[in-house]
C-alpha cells in the first residue's frame, strides 16, 4: 500500500497542549517527598522514568495517590522510612543520581538499581562529592547498583569541572541534611529547576552567579502545577515558523532562562512568537507561545 504526504497549504492553526515537564515532575516528587505537609501536583509527567521516581518514594514510605492520570495528592511527614526492597529506578538517570543525594544522609541503608543500559551509566560524578561529605556508596566499578550507607553528612566547597544540573542537585540535595554549608559552583549555570523548588518549599537556599548555596533546612509542602517541556515545543516551533500562513498558540510552555535557547536563537532569525500570559508557577516562569509563519534569516549560534 503506497502512502503519500501532501505538501500543506492551507497552515497549522489551532491550540496544542505539550507533555508535561519531566525534570520538573522528577523534582516536584522528590522536594515533596521529604517535605512536610499534603500537596497536589498537577499535569505531572506521563513518562515511565518520572513514574520510576514515585514508585521509589511510595517504597520509601511516602503516601502518594493519583485522583486522575495526571494529578495526585502527596502526603509527607518529611522524614523517610527504610526500605524494605531494592530501590529500581528504571532507566531514569535523573532519578538514580539526585536520590543518591537525598539517601546519603538518612538514618538507613539502601541500594539504587535500574535496568541494563541504566547499569551502565557513569555514577563517579555523584559518587565523588558525595563522598568527600562523608558518604559511603559501594558501586560496581562507579555504575549501579549503588549501596548506600546512611550517614551524617558534612558540607563542602564544591567546584565541578562540568555544568551539570543533575550532579548540583544531587549535592544540594545531600546538603539539605548535612551538618553546616554545601556550596555547589559550576563553569556556567545549568537548568536551575532544583534551586527554584527548593526556595519554594522553604530551604535556606541562595545563588550568586554560577555558585549555589545551601545549608540543612526543613521543606514545607505546597501545591505544584507542572509546566509544559519547551523541548517538546521546540518541534512545533519550527514547523509553525517554516509551514506558510500558520498561526497557533502553544499553551501552558515552561520558560526557564536556563531552558529557552530556542526561543533566543529563533529571534536572532527574526522569527515570529510572541508569549502570552507569561507568569511565575513555583517559581517557573511560564506562558503561552503564539508562533506565526516567519521570513526567517541566517544568523550566527554561539555554542
Amino acid at each position: 500500500m503506497n502512502k503519500y504526504v501532501e505538501k500543506n497549504t492551507i497552515g497549522l492553526r489551532g491550540e496544542i497542549v505539550i507533555p508535561s515537564d519531566k525534570s520538573l515532575s522528577h523534582r516536584a516528587i522528590m522536594l515533596s517527598s521529604i517535605a512536610r505537609g499534603s500537596a497536589i501536583i498537577n499535569n505531572f509527567s506521563v513518562g515511565a522514568d518520572c513514574h520510576s521516581t514515585l514508585n521509589l518514594f511510595k517504597n520509601l514510605g511516602v503516601n502518594i495517590e493519583f485522583i486522575s492520570e495526571q494529578k495526585l495528592k502527596l502526603k509527607s511527614t518529611g522524614i523517610l522510612a527504610a526500605p524494605t526492597c531494592n530501590l529500581d529506578c528504571g532507566n531514569s538517570g535523573t532519578t538514580m543520581r539526585l536520590v543518591s543525594g537525598i539517601l546519603a544522609g538518612q538514618d538507613f541503608n539502601s541500594v539504587l538499581y535500574g535496568d541494563e543500559s541504566l547499569s551502565k551509566r557513569p555514577m563517579k560524578r555523584v559518587i565523588e562529592p558525595l563522598s568527600l561529605m562523608g558518604a559511603k556508596i559501594d558501586s560496581n566499578e562507579y555504575k549501579a547498583p549503588l549501596k548506600i550507607f546512611g550517614k551524617r553528612l558534612n558540607g563542602i566547597n564544591y567546584s565541578s569541572k562540568l555544568a551539570s544540573a543533575q550532579v548540583k542537585s544531587c549535592v544540594l540535595l545531600a546538603g539539605l541534611h548535612a551538618q553546616g554549608k554545601t556550596s555547589f559552583t559550576e563553569p556556567y549555570v545549568s537548568r536551575n529547576h532544583t534551586e527554584l523548588m527548593l526556595k519554594y518549599l522553604g530551604a535556606d537556599i541562595s545563588v550568586h552567579n554560577s555558585t549555589v548555596e545551601i545549608e540543612k533546612s526543613e521543606l514545607t509542602a505546597k501545591d505544584i502545577t507542572i509546566c509544559g517541556d519547551i523541548s517538546s515545543a521546540a518541534f512545533f516551533i519550527v514547523a509553525g515558523l517554516i509551514v506558510p500562513n500558520s498561526d497557533f498558540i502553544i499553551k501552558n510552555v515552561g520558560l526557564n532562562p536556563t531552558r529557552t535557547g530556542i526561543l533566543d536563537v529563533v529571534e536572532q532569525m527574526g522569527g515570529n512568537i510572541e508569549i502570552l500570559d507569561k507568569r511565575i508557577e513555583a517559581n517557573e516562569e511560564v506562558g503561552d507561545l503564539r508562533v506565526k509563519t516567519s521570513d526567517l534569516r541566517a544568523c550566527e549560534i554561539g555554542v
